[in-house]
């Protein structure tokens, strides 16, 4: 028999251990990516491993939670446990490693020890070259307001009298790129989730314009037919069709332009897919490759390819860069001031300050569902960022 009580305690034990404070009865699909991610090493601890191996254990962290997390693994150290960290967060791979493989193509490229572990060094054996600026440079060509949101409010999809997003006013201008920053919680996907066709909450309102018109988002089909798309932070989830080949990936937020009077044109969706295969430098053997079986940067250039085929004027881009590695980053921040230099008006949620820091020309801070900041990216930093975070938590106490 099950000592339920036994379970309950145990459980609450682990989730503490890496920082969760959630209820052991709550369902795991009630609650972000982050903290799922969290669930599963919870659950790994529970075997008293005496090897772990972590695949990305940090990509869905906060920056205060991936630290935490690191730490516990250093007191693994002591413990006598062995980690295996498999990582493209180059900070977190220098805190905690005694020595760094590094891995490109399928192929061992070499394994340093401690001493002479460098940032520049994992960079070039990563990428096969030096890569002297992390962010490609870019000069901005910023216009009028293309995309506007008012007062938007939504409330928990479960519990009907919690207010998840309270009241955000937001605008992106023609060719311009907007961060969103903020601590994991703090309601940045809820708030795209809920513009991007209501894909998020209920009891929502607000008002959202495009080029100062009005427009209705409360379907996804309305969504993408004025011109919004919206690339997921679970990009395996809610992205992709894994099981399915990279070219009827590409073209489903846009089938009307691969067919005729209602059937599919199998030789222009094959077209199109090879097309933006090309455009992103999507690597793989032909558009016939099945999407599961690619690198994660790689299928974050199929879920791009997918939207930049519906000809979006509006971008929201959630953790575009999540889990893949610095070259693969690269060409995503590439991609994006190409689609910047076109005119596009585009958000981009990230959880990494220096990548919103990098790339951005206007930036958000958001708190508990709330905007708590503003500011261009010129004066701001990683401390300012920060502040405004406290700031809004000391009123709200």
């Amino acid at each position: 028999m099950i000592d339920w009580d036994e379970t309950h305690d145990g459980a609450r034990k682990l989730l503490s251990m890496v920082g969760l404070k959630e209820d052991p009865d709550t369902l795991v699909t009630n609650i972000g990516v982050g903290k799922q991610q969290l669930v599963e090493i919870a659950k790994a601890l529970s075997k008293e491993v005496k090897l772990l191996i972590s695949d990305e254990p940090t990509a869905s962290l906060s920056e205060k939670d991936s630290a935490a997390l690191l730490d516990l693994l250093i007191e693994f150290r002591r413990r006598g446990i062995t980690s295996i960290l498999i990582s493209h967060k180059l900070n977190e791979i220098s805190k905690v490693a005694d020595r760094i493989t590094v891995i490109r193509d399928g192929r061992t490229i070499e394994t340093m020890n401690k001493e002479q572990i460098s940032e520049d060094r994992i960079i070039t054996s990563m990428v096969g070259r030096s890569l002297d600026d992390r962010y490609p440079s870019r000069t901005p060509q910023i216009g009028e307001v293309v995309f506007e949101v008012k007062n938007w409010s939504v409330y928990h999809p479960q519990h009907r009298d919690r207010q998840v997003i309270k009241n955000i006013d937001l605008n992106v201008r023609k060719g311009e790129v907007v961060g969103i920053a903020g601590l994991m919680g703090s309601g940045r996907t809820e708030f795209a989730m809920s513009l991007f066709g209501k894909s998020y909450g209920q009891k929502i309102s607000g008002e959202v314009f495009l080029h100062g018109k009005k427009i209705d988002t409360s379907s996804v089909g309305k969504a993408v037919a004025h011109g919004i798309a919206y690339a997921t932070e679970d990009r395996k989830t809610y992205g992709l069709n894994l099981i399915d080949h990279i070219k009827n990936n590409t073209t489903p937020a846009n089938l009307a332009g691969v067919s005729r009077f209602g059937v599919i044109d199998d030789p222009a969706e094959l077209d199109a897919a090879n097309d933006y295969r090309k455009r992103t430098n999507i690597r793989s053997s032909s558009v016939y490759q099945v999407t599961g079986n690619l690198s994660g940067g790689n299928q974050q250039k199929v879920v791009l390819s997918k939207w930049l085929f519906a000809n979006p004027e509006v971008l929201i881009l959630d953790e575009p860069t999540r889990g893949i590695d610095v070259g693969a980053k690269y060409e995503i921040y590439t991609i994006i001031n190409q689609l910047a230099a076109q005119g596009k008006a585009i958000s981009v949620i990230s959880s990494e300050m220096p990548e919103l820091l990098g790339i951005t020309d206007r930036l958000y801070v958001m708190n508990e569902g709330r905007m708590v900041g503003e500011m261009p990216t010129a004066e701001a930093s990683r401390g300012k960022i920060m502040r405004a975070i406290v700031r809004a938590e000391g009123k709200a106490s």
